[in-house]
């Protein structure tokens, strides 16, 4: 039978078979890749797209902070950028400029350093510009649409795709831009300011965050987008979830919307958790919790 991946040229980054992905997650479980592509940059991976076959499926990993890999693994090609290629941050005036692969933290950190006021509530997201961008991430009344300017990425076909804000047709935690865009590169507006009281908020952030969410556990953010007029902790705290054991995964005792894997759960028990306890509070209050977290792959056995 033949092997889809021996028929692709190499590349000066890493390609890598069969390749364990739960080291590259924060809930620390899941399978393999079929094939794990590492780019050495931007253009090494422009070659790898236009050489791969159409019917081979891309699934992007970043930091694998807001992820469940199922215990399957995960068919086709999994992209991760990293890197200082990917992950640069720069500054001009009221501007950030930052890679896809950069943890939002440290745009947050670069901006207020330059004395760029409006991004420091990336200091409280736990992911990279690339997540942010694709989900609109945000906290603390702040979001990505409210200091993007422009990105760009690479399609299905390795061509270069430009994008305004307005193109994102962002919503809460959601992007209309097409979905097979795998992104390099993201520019930001904020405004002048004090460096020392950006960072004084920052530090706010960061001290918010720390008391008030399992930072330390092996977990991976927000479970579930709060349904309008609603806060998804609370309905999970109401239903009778928060610190009840399904397998190795419970909710946080700390945070009732923070999944956590206390130390031998299986992707299976952190998925099956989420969707019991979606059963239960729709049962209970007739509201539907919609995954944040977002699960790649294939069950055990599929």
């Amino acid at each position: 039978m033949t092997d889809w991946r021996d028929a692709l040229p190499p590349i000066r980054g890493k390609l890598l078979r069969d390749e364990p992905l739960a080291p590259f997650t924060w809930f620390r479980v899941g399978g393999a890749a079929e094939l794990l592509v590492l780019p050495a940059d931007p253009d090494d991976l422009a070659q790898f797209l236009k050489s791969l076959p159409p019917e081979i499926p891309i699934t992007v990993l970043g930091v694998g902070s807001n992820v469940i890999v199922r215990d399957g693994g995960v068919p086709g090609a999994v992209v991760r950028l990293a890197g200082r290629p990917f992950a640069a941050v720069t500054t001009e005036g009221t501007r950030v400029t930052a890679g896809a692969a950069a943890l939002d933290a440290q745009v947050a950190r670069a901006a207020a350093k330059a004395g760029i006021a409006g991004l420091e509530f990336y200091a409280g997201i736990p992911g990279t510009i690339g997540g942010a961008l694709t989900m609109n991430a945000g906290c603390y009344g702040s979001e990505t649409k409210d200091v993007l300017v422009r990105a760009w990425g690479l399609d299905r076909a390795g061509a270069r795709r430009d994008l305004a804000l307005a193109d994102f047709g962002y919503a809460y935690r959601h992007s209309s831009a097409p979905a097979d865009i795998i992104w390099i590169e993201a520019t930001f507006e904020g405004r002048p300011d004090d460096p020392a009281a950006v960072q004084n908020r920052m530090d706010e952030i960061t001290a918010r965050r720390e008391t008030s969410q399992p930072i330390r556990e092996k977990t991976g953010g927000s479970t579930f987008k709060n349904p309008p007029g609603h806060s998804a902790w609370k309905l999970v705290d109401a239903a009778g979830w928060r610190g009840k054991l399904f397998g190795g995964a419970m909710f946080s005792p700390l945070h009732a919307n923070f999944m956590i894997n206390t130390g031998d759960a299986t992707a299976a028990d952190l998925e099956g958790l989420g969707d019991a306890v979606r059963a239960d509070v729709k049962a209970q209050t007739g509201l539907d919790l919609h995954w944040e977290i977002k699960r790649i792959g294939r069950a055990a056995g599929a």
